[in-house]
């Protein structure tokens, strides 16, 4: 389990928690900083442990090629890659996932995700320009 990329990812999460919650706990008593780094420190490790069994998970359910696409994909937009990883987990997790997925199934359940609104037509904003009065008629 000793995945160097898994690590750097883990140890930038700390540095994140401890720069949120430590600074905004900031100059006051040297107490409370503490506790409050301690609780972060205490997330971290749960978020750092929930997203490691959810990698070991994917890695059993998907083929090596699968996984590529989809770190692929993640790159891209990685909200659409972590609603696939959802969606393969919860099938794997109700017995729906007989056999190991492979590219061609996370493609046509990318397919099913675009259809069902994740490709969702962006709002367009039209720009009327209003000529001034002076250049209405007389040109």
């Amino acid at each position: 389990m000793d995945d160097p990329e898994l690590e750097a990812i883990r140890q930038r999460r700390m540095q994140e928690l401890i720069t949120q919650h430590g600074g905004a706990a900031g100059g006051g008593g040297g107490g409370s900083g503490q506790l409050t780094q301690e609780a972060a420190e205490e997330q971290a490790a749960k978020a750092e442990a929930a997203e490691e069994r959810r990698s070991v998970m994917l890695a059993q359910v998907l083929l090596p090629a699968a996984r590529e696409r989809l770190a692929r994909i993640a790159l891209v937009k990685p909200d659409k890659a972590r609603s696939v990883e959802d969606l393969v987990l919860q099938a794997a997790q109700r017995g729906q996932i007989v056999e190991r997925v492979s590219e061609e199934r996370l493609i046509s359940l990318l397919e099913q995700i675009n259809a069902q609104g994740g490709g969702r037509a962006q709002p367009r904003v039209t720009i009327q320009r209003r000529r001034p009065v002076w250049e209405d008629e007389d040109g």
